[in-house]
């Protein structure tokens, strides 16, 4: 039966340390003696902060119903000393803000007030060390406190004298709603973050208010500023990318202290003459088609797994049989960028992410006369200091940010408001994918889809998978190492038709096979790669001959050796099956009945898909299949059996799709760069910093061919619609001349009926379709 509802398609293949130093400057003050008062207090904090450093105490949370500036002291492991030196850091900007403003007041009243409060750290007499600390805490949180109510007052009574206490008036704009509302919010809250102070708000109505119009968006702007007029941005310079093939700057840039990075290092090294190789090969054949359109682009990437704060699990199991394939994924991401000509950024580390000291422009507090250098504004991502309450004001450093959710998750703790303006920029590097009801936070709150992962709300492109799971996002991929002519002809003449190598590094992965392993043993010599230290693991029966965990070279040459590759049906969907039919080899894998998934399968669970896996390796059994790739159900034991016998007979050259090949790789990030980044020199296609247009526009219909008009014709001996060649032109990417319009049987998918068709579901093209006048064709 056939529906109604049309279905696209597109034609083709498929902490940082802070920093502290104080200078000392001549004092000229109208009251020697109160900055001398506040130079006491600035240094008792520093020693305060040496004190709790050395002794590995830490200032704790604040909690319900502390004052802005309570903190409490607990003494804690020496580990968290870091998070002291932020915490005293943050209280610091604050007080010491409000110092300044006290120390230019003149005001004698006010003066003898600051005199009283000063003297309160002569006045501690603890008993013991916790609770000196303790002490020195509470007297300074009282201390802060009065300060405020004393700025507070003075403030008021200078705006008195100055006449600008009427500037300083909540204006009632009705285009402004939210102005009152966020200034009750500024009064009561602003300390709740040093990026307030450093944009200058001090306490007063005034601050308050110049950077709710200036900084923010929620008050207008005040009549009595100076208003200058939006500076114009100049254009980007046309610098062009150019193709690269030495690899040593990037080596240089991934770094060291990680077995994980140095995994990662060994592969960029192994495969190098590939990548160059494969530069040459794409250069010639895109050589007229994007010389001139080439932008060269900033790009940060900032791995986030394989960060301390993350956890970092991967990197201590790199020699003892750990999950590989996202280090595998992420090397060749960074080669493919690198190779493209573009200047890359690399963070493994918060540290990293927030740039080095000489990336960092120094704020300067002055306190009568007192220049502290209090915090390092680190312009890595541009952002002000503190906990991210306080948006971006400049442009984002970068053109493009390709991270994974941890990342994400870290930069939106770094970037706070900011991250919201410039998500466009982002791309997420997500092994399994992210589904449309998962990303979008309140449908998925609403309809039980919220996980620890998704719920970002980013465009579904914007997600970056290791296979092609889903239309949905964008197929990132990774590589597989391509042999030459000698090597595939040895390969041939050297392949043992009764080898087997078994997909299973872990000695965990082999229980509960003995049954099919004792069947296959029956016709074929097995041979595994599993790691051990000192004995033979249990698991492991004792006619598989293990080699141990081998370097990847070795496991090449083993590959190259043996017929049959068989999987356990674990780890799903890694990068080993397509190596080995690279090398060719057949990859023998279980089916999943039912499928595997997040409703039924504890690894899925929480991860932001339902996709069903209906196999070990869906890709390979979906796109590359038989002869090369094998899927049955290993329950059945004569199956099996029989399935064995027929893979002895079978002759299989190596093969390697050209997605996952060094130009397939370099050929899509190219043409993801080009197509969904705003780029000057050229109409952006796929911009995910911009509003779609609306399509069709304003009486373009009238002009369309055929009656009713449309813009799709049949194609010839089909009942497939096409664009019409002589229908207005329109900015696509894909073109439309890829478009493809079929109608699925009742109740079939856009993916299911686009690849009965031999096409690939395209959500980019929607909206050319989802017009009355596709229904009418």
């Amino acid at each position: 039966m056939i529906s109604d509802e049309p279905q696209v398609c597109e034609a083709g293949e498929h902490t940082e340390d802070i920093w502290w130093t104080v200078e000392y400057d001549t004092v000229s003050c109208t009251n020697v003696f109160a900055a001398q008062r506040i130079f006491v207090v600035g240094i008792g904090f520093f020693s305060l902060c040496f004190l709790m450093t050395s002794l590995g105490g830490q200032f704790s949370a604040k909690r319900p119903g502390d004052s802005p500036f309570t903190v409490r002291a607990e003494v804690l492991g020496g580990q968290e000393y870091r998070g002291v030196l932020r915490k005293i850091s943050d209280m610091l900007e604050v007080i010491m803000k409000r110092m300044d403003a006290l120390s230019k007041l003149g005001n004698s009243t006010e003066t003898h007030r600051l005199d009283e409060l000063s003297s309160a750290l002569d006045r501690i007499q603890p008993i013991g060390l916790v609770e000196r600390i303790q002490a020195i805490a509470q007297n300074m949180s009282d201390m802060a406190v009065r300060v405020e109510q004393i700025l507070q007052r003075s403030m008021a009574n200078n705006r008195v004298r100055d006449g600008t206490l009427g500037q300083c008036e909540i204006p009632k704009d009705p285009r402004y709603p939210d102005c009152p509302s966020k200034m009750d919010w500024m009064r009561a809250r602003w300390t709740s973050d040093p990026c307030y102070a450093f944009y200058g708000v001090d306490g007063s109505d005034c601050s308050f208010l110049i950077y709710l119009s200036e900084v923010e968006w929620f008050c207008p702007p005040l009549a009595w500023r100076n208003q200058t007029a939006t500076p114009t941005l100049k254009p980007p310079p046309k610098s062009r990318a150019v193709f690269q093939s030495d690899i040593g700057t990037l080596l240089e840039q991934v770094g060291t202290g990680k077995e994980s990075l140095s995994f990662m290092k060994r592969r960029m090294r192994r495969l190098a003459a590939q990548w160059a190789s494969a530069a040459r090969r794409l250069d010639d054949k895109l050589r007229n088609h994007w010389r001139d359109q080439k932008r060269l682009l900033s790009i940060l990437v900032h791995v986030g797994f394989l960060t301390e704060e993350s956890g970092d699990v991967f990197s201590p199991k790199v020699l003892k049989g750990g999950p590989l394939g996202e280090m595998v994924q992420w090397a060749d991401i960074l080669t493919a960028l690198h190779v493209l000509g573009h200047n890359l950024k690399i963070s493994v580390s918060l540290k990293e992410l927030h740039g080095d000291h000489s990336d960092c422009l120094y704020v300067v507090v002055h306190i009568a006369g007192l220049k502290a250098h209090l915090t390092c504004v680190c312009r890595f991502l541009g952002v002000p200091p503190g906990r991210g309450s306080c948006p971006l004001t400049g442009p984002l450093p970068f053109d493009l940010i390709y991270t994974d959710y941890h990342g994400l998750q870290q930069m939106k703790q770094h970037m706070g408001l900011s991250l919201r303006k410039h998500k466009c920029h982002i791309r997420v590097i997500d092994t399994f994918g992210t589904e449309p009801a998962y990303n979008h936070e309140e449908y998925a709150t609403l309809h039980g889809y919220r996980t620890n992962w998704g719920y970002w709300n980013l465009h579904g492109q914007q997600y970056m998978t290791m296979f092609p799971h889903t239309p949905d996002n964008s197929f990132m991929g990774f590589v597989a190492e391509e042999l030459n002519e000698t090597e595939r002809l040895n390969i041939q003449r050297n392949k043992i038709n009764n080898m087997a190598v078994v997909y299973g590094k872990e000695a965990s992965m082999w229980k509960g096979k003995e049954k099919f392993l004792a069947i296959l043993h029956r016709y074929m010599e097995i041979h595994g790669t599993v790691y051990y230290e000192t004995q033979r693991p249990p698991e492991v029966p004792a006619f598989v001959k293990n080699h141990g965990l081998l370097p990847q070279q070795e496991l090449q040459q083993l590959l190259r050796k043996a017929k049959l590759f068989i999987g356990f049906g674990f780890p799903y969907e890694g990068p080993a099956p397509l190596e080995a039919i690279a090398n060719g080899c057949i990859f023998l894998q279980p089916k999943f009945n039912p499928p595997h998934s997040s409703l039924n399968h504890e690894f899925f669970r929480g991860k932001p898909t339902s996709r069903k896996v209906s196999s070990q390796h869906p890709y390979a059994e979906q796109y590359i299949g038989r002869p090369h790739v094998i899927t049955l159900d290993f329950n059945n034991s004569e199956a099996f059996d029989a399935t064995v016998r027929e893979i002895m007979t079978i002759n299989v050259e190596p093969f390697l799709p050209y997605e996952y090949t060094c130009e397939g790789m370099l050929e899509r990030v190219h043409a993801y760069i080009q197509n969904q980044v705003s780029l000057k020199v050229q109409p952006n296609q796929q911009d995910f910093c911009s509003a779609e247009a609306p399509f069709p526009p304003v009486n373009l219909s009238r002009i369309w061919p055929s009656s009713p008009p449309s813009p799709f014709i049949l194609m010839p001996n089909s009942s497939i619609l096409t664009w019409a060649s002589n229908a207005t032109s329109y900015t696509s990417w894909p073109p439309l001349s890829a478009l493809r319009l079929l109608a699925s049987l009742e109740g079939q998918s856009c993916v299911s009926a686009c690849q009965s068709a031999g096409l690939i579901c395209e959500p980019a093209l929607y909206r050319f379709i989802n017009i009355k006048e596709a229904f009418s064709a």
